[in-house]
C-alpha cells in the first residue's frame, strides 16, 4: 500500500515582505484623501442641498446650480468671473510664458552671468502672496506709489493712473504682479525642456546651414512639447483657481466694480457670506464643482492637443 505524500514548496523567505513596500504609500494615500478627494466629495454633496447657515437642509438636486446660471445676481456675477478667469489665462500665456521661454533660452546660450540671473528670476518665487501684493499695493499707490512717482519724473505724466482703482487696469495690474513672481519658475521648466535636447541635434542643424531662427522653430520649439505641454496645463490650472494675489491686491469683493472678480472669490463670498453678505454654501459648492469640470476638461483637451502634436511628429 503506498501513501501519497504530498510536498509543499517552501515558501521563500521575504516573499510576502515585497508587499509591505505598498505600506510606505499608505500616509500619502490617506494626505491625499483627506485633503483633496474628501473636499471634492463633500463639496459635490453639498451642491446638492439647501443650506440654513452652517447647518444642511434638504435634498434638492441641481437646484443650486439652475439658481447659479439662470437667477440674479448670481448669473450675472458668475460669468463676468468666468471672463476675468479666460483674460486671466489668456494674458498670462502670453506674458508670462513667452517671457519665461525667452529667458530659458537665453541662459541656455550660456551668457555670462546666466547662472546669477537664474537665481535672480526665481527668487520672487519664495516671497509670500501677501507680501509681494502688498507692496505692489504700494508701488502701484496712485498719490504716492513708485511707478507714477518715476512716470512723473521722467515726463510721461499722461501714463499715470490709479492702477487698481480703476476698471480697465485693476485685473491687467493683478495678472502682471502674479506674472512677475512665477516667471521664474516657468522659466526653470522650460530651461529643463532645453536641457534634454540633445546637443548634438543643434550641432547637426549648424552643420546643414541653419540659422538661430530656424533651429528655434524647427528643432527647439517641437522638441520642448513636453515642457509647453505641462507650463500649458499649470497655467490654465492656476489662472482658474488664482484667488491670493487678487485677495492680497484687492480683497474678496474683486473690485472695483468686481473688475477682478474671479470665480475663486466669488466662491469664497457665498461660501463665507462676506462683502456682498448672505451665505449661499450650496451655491458657492454649485461653483468649486463647475470650476473642476472645466479645469478637469481643459486639462484633457490640452493633453489631447499635445499627444496627437506628438503623434504628428
Amino acid at each position: 500500500m503506498q501513501t501519497d505524500v504530498t510536498t509543499q514548496k517552501p515558501k521563500k523567505k521575504g516573499s510576502y515582505r515585497k508587499h509591505l513596500v505598498h505600506l510606505f504609500l499608505l500616509p500619502a494615500v490617506l494626505l491625499y484623501g483627506m485633503f483633496q478627494l474628501y473636499p471634492l466629495i463633500s463639496a459635490a454633496l453639498n451642491s446638492l442641498y439647501s443650506w440654513n447657515g452652517f447647518n444642511r437642509n434638504e435634498f434638492v438636486g441641481l437646484e443650486n446650480f439652475i439658481t447659479l446660471f439662470t437667477q440674479a445676481p448670481f448669473n450675472s456675477t458668475f460669468w463676468n468671473a468666468f471672463t476675468n478667469n479666460w483674460t486671466y489665462y489668456f494674458v498670462t500665456v502670453l506674458t508670462q510664458l513667452v517671457i519665461a521661454f525667452f529667458l530659458a533660452y537665453i541662459i541656455y546660450s550660456k551668457v555670462k552671468g546666466s547662472e546669477f540671473f537664474k537665481t535672480v528670476f526665481f527668487l520672487p518665487k519664495l516671497l509670500s502672496v501677501i507680501v509681494i501684493g502688498f507692496l505692489f499695493s504700494l508701488i502701484l499707490n496712485p498719490t504716492r506709489g513708485a511707478l507714477n512717482g518715476i512716470l512723473e519724473a521722467v515726463g510721461l505724466e499722461a501714463l499715470t493712473r490709479p492702477w487698481l482703482g480703476s476698471t480697465d487696469t485693476a485685473l491687467f495690474s493683478v495678472i502682471f504682479v502674479d506674472s512677475w513672481a512665477s516667471i521664474g519658475f516657468s522659466m526653470l521648466i522650460f530651461l529643463a525642456g532645453l536641457q534634454a535636447i540633445e546637443p548634438e541635434v543643434f550641432e547637426a542643424a549648424r552643420i546643414d546651414g541653419a540659422n538661430p531662427f530656424i533651429m528655434l522653430v524647427r528643432i527647439t520649439l517641437p522638441m520642448m512639447l513636453p515642457a509647453v505641454m505641462v507650463m500649458s496645463i499649470l497655467t490654465f490650472i492656476s489662472s482658474f483657481e488664482t484667488f491670493e494675489y487678487v485677495f492680497a491686491m484687492q480683497g474678496a469683493s474683486g473690485g472695483p466694480y468686481y473688475s477682478t472678480d474671479v470665480l475663486a472669490t466669488f466662491f469664497y463670498r457665498l461660501a463665507f457670506g462676506t462683502v456682498d453678505g448672505g451665505q449661499a454654501i450650496g451655491v458657492g459648492s454649485a461653483i468649486s464643482v463647475v470650476l473642476f469640470f472645466i479645469i478637469a476638461l481643459a486639462t484633457a483637451t490640452i493633453l489631447i492637443f499635445f499627444k496627437k502634436k506628438d503623434f504628428d511628429r
